[in-house]
């Protein structure tokens, strides 16, 4: 914006933030009768505000008065309650002690302030009776992604008459959106089925999807989006919302008949919180997630555009090329044997890989799944001379070496679980379901956190460890915290998840100051954790724990809502899927997983001369494409039927591309036509390049389409043309894929 307060004067403070082709505008003393600041617009940028705008948004976001309805028009306001006549889900709830279920707040102070990276406004919302004051923080960025943050604090003394604590039920943040959002799409799953995709209307009511895992899940929307009709990843008009917390979640695409003031939905979310969770006693608070926005005019490749582009801005986003990984899971699983280790790592060498990754069963007791959780110590039976010799091996390769561990959760069958059993997280009583035959650690107790603390620190001390594969392979059930310790009666016991993340995130942070030169990955039984609160302190996810690449196609197209190729983990694995029993043919595993931070989980020792070759020419194929494929945009075609899937990289120049065209199950039409190639420069011509370092599906000239015979010469086209027309893919068997490179001609 040109100012903090650009619009029409000091009895007119109209604030709009605008960057990068969005804008968020809100009305600091609105016309419609109520007492907080409205939101006039969210979405693509006004334009400069200048005094005729301010007042067109103003009488604009008037709405008529009907019959049966307050008799003062209804505004939407940025905490909307029933004190604003708003009958949908509130912003804000909470009591005390059944009492003071109704606030009135209002606002208090604002200030605007705007620099080089970002626009920002400040709302200091205040209700005296209640006791409570409400802050917002809104920042629209350099990239248009808007972050909006909300936390609640309980004024130093109690209100007249009041000695009790307030009960925050719900503190969310929500936005309007307009008529023309008129669809809904969101993400659910399972566990080796992450990231699926689910397309509703817009209707009256709510769409409320709540995550009570003590985790997002692994049917985490991961991003609602709410677009015009029919919008795609290439068209339309569309807004989106991220809940940046990875405890419990909530997000709500609500519309009433009546609208949202002169709006008519609403979308927004929310940490979820358990009864009694956030009790504010005076001089209490309580600190909301960030909810993360982004509008895009082009579909969901915009939102995807804006969101890449800001978490690659981030100070602490891996600025090196990503290493190609080899992790030991599917080659050894519990199998620790030195000599295995050393053979799979030199294979591991040979074939191109730069990080070794040491999974489950390195630490005390630890030869299965039912023994050892909470002992972070090396297991003196199977390493009797610790870790040293596979890591100067791994080392001496030329390769970096990582650690796989599960802080948060403990085995029964553990030093940690029989020394004090009440370091568990659970009500009083018998500890309840267990699952993978572990259970939750309460490490929001100081000194449970304080040892698990202090034997990784001791452990990425002792050890050259680069890189920290931290693993939660279960839901919090149940999830109860003593804040006295084990000692604390089950009436003193209060709802854990909020504080267990809280202390997770300081456990991590802390972690990452004493040892800034390793790397962090979030693994939770595969995706059940991906989210941009644990980003901030890892620096990459684990999208899934299936390597199945028909699969992984989807799970991979769908996690790239949210974030780039570098930070999601693809694994190419042995022919056979560990999750799915699916048989591939190694061409497809590869070309699946070059589309991400890449590397291998298989027993390489087991393979042949042929398909050791295939990594090797795939290991120089990542290295001469991580550049781009780390740097690019993301570009996902609607053109393709539900048999196969197009999406490519395209460098930020425009000057190349790289695309692969999978198809996933047999088509009903023999042959797939001209399929559009997008996100090229329009003005400029492409020369096209078929890519056949990994194999060739075609079978050469039978299959081909003429322009990738060996003997054609190679299309230039433009941009533009390739957009629109496209050039034909060939006739593919189900699991079958193919690269295409554009390069900018001269």
């Amino acid at each position: 914006m040109n100012a903090p307060n650009d619009a029409a004067g000091p009895h007119e403070p109209v604030v709009a933030l605008r960057r990068a082709g969005t804008a968020l505008v809100v009305d600091l003393a609105p016309r419609a009768g109520g007492g907080l600041p409205e939101v006039l617009h969210w979405g693509a940028d006004t334009g400069a505000l200048t005094p005729e705008l301010a007042e067109h948004l103003r009488t604009t976001s008037v709405p008529a008065v009907p019959h049966s309805a307050p008799d003062a028009p209804r505004g939407f306001t940025v905490l909307a309650t029933e004190a604003d006549a708003w009958a949908g889900t509130p912003a804000l709830s909470g009591h005390r002690a059944g009492t003071a279920t109704a606030p009135r707040l209002k606002l208090r102070d604002h200030r605007a302030s705007s620099d080089d990276a970002a626009d920002t406004l400040l709302l200091d919302l205040h209700d005296p009776g209640l006791g409570l004051a409400v802050r917002l923080r809104y920042r629209l960025d350099a990239w248009g992604v808007l972050r909006v943050a909300a936390s609640a604090a309980a004024d130093p003394a109690a209100p007249p008459g009041s000695d009790t604590a307030y009960d925050l039920a719900a503190l969310r943040v929500l936005l309007p959106l307009p008529a023309r959002a008129a669809e809904v799409v969101d993400l659910t799953g399972r566990w080796v089925r992450e990231r699926s995709p689910q397309r509703r209307d817009m209707a009256d009511g709510t769409v409320l999807r709540r995550a009570l895992r003590g985790r997002p899940g692994h049917d985490s929307p991961l991003l609602a989006a709410a677009g015009t009709r029919g919008f795609g990843f290439r068209s339309g008009e569309v807004w989106a919302a991220h809940v940046a917390w990875s405890g419990d979640q909530e997000y709500l695409v609500e519309r009433l008949p009546e609208g949202a003031g002169a709006h008519a939905a609403v979308l927004g979310g929310a940490e979820a919180l358990r009864p009694g969770e956030i009790r504010l006693g005076p001089g209490d608070a309580y600190e909301g997630p960030e909810i993360v926005f982004a509008h895009s005019t082009g579909g969901l490749d915009g939102v995807s555009e804006r969101l890449h582009a800001a978490l690659r801005a981030r100070p602490e986003h891996p600025a090196e090329p990503r290493p190609i990984v080899l992790n030991t899971w599917e080659a050894v699983y519990f199998d620790h044997d030195l000599d295995r280790l050393r053979a799979l790592a030199d294979r591991a060498a040979a074939v191109g890989v730069e990080r070794f990754v040491l999974d489950d069963g390195w630490f005390q007791g630890r030869r299965n799944a039912r023994a050892g959780l909470g002992d972070w110590t090396v297991d003196p039976d199977t390493w009797p001379r610790g870790l040293d010799p596979i890591i100067e091996h791994v080392q001496a390769l030329g390769m970096d070496f990582g650690l796989w561990v599960e802080p948060e959760m403990v085995n029964l069958d553990s030093d940690l679980a029989r020394t004090d059993p009440g370091r568990l997280l659970h009500p009083e009583g018998e500890p309840g379901r267990s699952w993978r035959h572990q259970y939750v650690l309460d490490i929001a107790r100081p000194d449970t956190w304080r040892h698990i603390h202090d034997r990784l620190d001791a452990l990425l001390r002792r050890y050259p460890v680069r890189y920290v594969k931290w693993d939660h392979n279960r839901d919090l059930y149940e999830a109860v915290h003593a804040p006295g310790g084990s000692a604390a009666a089950g009436a003193d016991r209060v709802p854990g998840v909020h504080r267990q993340t809280r202390a997770l995130y300081a456990l991590l942070d802390s972690l990452r100051e004493r040892h800034p030169h390793v790397e962090f990955e979030s693994c939770s039984s595969g995706g059940a954790r991906v989210d941009l609160g644990i980003l901030e302190r890892t620096e990459r996810v684990w999208a899934s724990d299936c390597n199945d690449p028909v699969e992984r196609q989807g799970i991979q197209r769908w996690t790239g809502l949210l974030l780039p190729p570098e930070l999601v983990g693809s694994h190419v694995g042995p022919p056979v899927a560990h999750t799915t029993h699916r048989r591939t043919e190694t061409a497809f595993r590869l070309a699946t997983s070059l589309f991400g931070h890449a590397g291998i989980e298989w027993d390489l020792t087991a393979c042949s001369e042929r398909d050791l070759a295939a990594l090797t020419a795939w290991t120089a194929l990542v290295r001469e494409f991580r550049p781009l494929l780390h740097t690019g945009r993301t570009v996902r075609s609607d053109d393709t039927g539900p048999d196969a899937v197009l999406h490519g990289i395209v460098s930020p120049s425009g000057e190349r591309a790289l695309y692969c065209f999978a198809q996933l199950e047999t088509a009903p039409a023999e042959q797939p036509g001209r399929t559009p190639l997008p996100g090229l420069d329009p003005e400029r011509r492409y020369t096209l390049r078929y890519r056949t370092e990994l194999g060739d599906p075609t079978r050469g000239a039978a299959g081909a389409p003429a322009w990738m015979r060996a003997d054609a010469a190679a299309p230039v086209l433009t941009g533009a043309a390739l957009a629109r027309l496209g050039v034909p893919m060939p006739r593919l068997f189900p699991a079958q894929a193919v690269l295409v490179e554009a390069v900018a001609a001269e």
